[in-house]
């Protein structure tokens, strides 16, 4: 793991929902931040400014102070301009989502997470890399198609900043259907292919299936619940460096957000694909 100096220059991007859902926090990670080391603060106005903020960084590191949607982004923008593999993360989490980051390794609280900032050590993690060109933190889940039925999504209210994104997107789309009496669907008919090789088939329905990077070897490690009927079914587990899931539509739910429907998806394990400033050892 390397080990970070503090003459080390930091661009801390202060994501805008941070600063509404939790100013003294944000305040706090500014001020140990700028104490240890030459910081340049930029408080990004919206996602597109964001991504100009954050490409312009130069030779400095970037801190990221906000949920798991601000880290999720910010990954996701590098490796999209393939600037991920020699870029150093660092993160003070700040807002209400918060799980993929400690799970991360992050420290919960602001002081403790800005002098890991300074102090800290890079630690390599894997990522899951869709066909679509998307990424994978932390685990992802595709829930039983009854669960996406009986539970859809609820739409937050929008924050001051978001709000032109949102009617833009309502206008677009029309009003979003919600059920009035929740109905189970069917059961999920998905096969489920390890490196080529196929797990489970169309013909056995399944409960659930997840799929983890970070395991030994840099592989995926691959659980599915086959649907129980009377003793409750074995999961069937699988490890290996590409995972595709098809079938009928399907939604996986992986870093806080919810992703299709879709009918085929492809991950593919990258290995230590980037880093991230987490506490060195005591």
């Amino acid at each position: 793991m390397a080990t970070f100096a503090t003459s080390d220059q930091l661009l801390v991007i202060i994501d805008p929902a941070a600063r509404e859902t939790d100013g003294e926090s944000v305040r706090i990670a500014k001020d140990v931040l700028s104490a240890g080391a030459a910081t340049k603060v930029c408080m990004p106005d919206g996602p597109e400014e964001f991504a100009r903020v954050l490409a312009r960084r130069g030779s400095r590191r970037p801190v990221v102070v906000g949920d798991d949607s601000a880290l999720v982004r910010t990954v996701t923008l590098l490796h999209r301009r393939r600037e991920l593999a020699g870029c150093v993360l660092s993160m003070v989490p700040v807002g209400g989502a918060l799980s993929v980051a400690h799970t991360l390794g992050v420290p919960a609280g602001a002081v403790a997470a800005a002098r890991a900032v300074l102090d800290g050590v890079e630690r390599r993690l894997d990522l899951l890399v869709d066909d679509s060109d998307g990424v994978v933190l932390g685990a992802l889940r595709i829930p039983p198609l009854a669960a996406v039925a009986m539970a859809p999504e609820p739409v937050p209210a929008a924050r001051g900043w978001l709000r032109p994104y949102q009617h833009l997107v309502r206008s677009l789309s029309g009003p979003r259907p919600v059920p009035a009496v929740p109905r189970p669907g069917p059961p999920a008919r998905l096969r489920v292919e390890v490196d080529g090789e196929t797990v489970v088939d169309l013909d056995q329905p399944v409960e659930g299936i997840s799929v983890t990077p970070g395991g030994l070897d840099g592989l995926a490690e691959v659980e599915v619940r086959p649907l129980s009927v009377g003793a409750e079914a074995t999961p069937v587990r699988a490890a290996g460096r590409t995972v595709t899931v098809t079938g009928s539509d399907f939604r996986y739910r992986a870093d806080g957000g919810v992703t299709g429907p879709v009918r085929r998806r492809t991950w593919r394990v990258v290995e230590g694909a980037w880093g991230l400033t987490v506490p060195g050892a005591p």
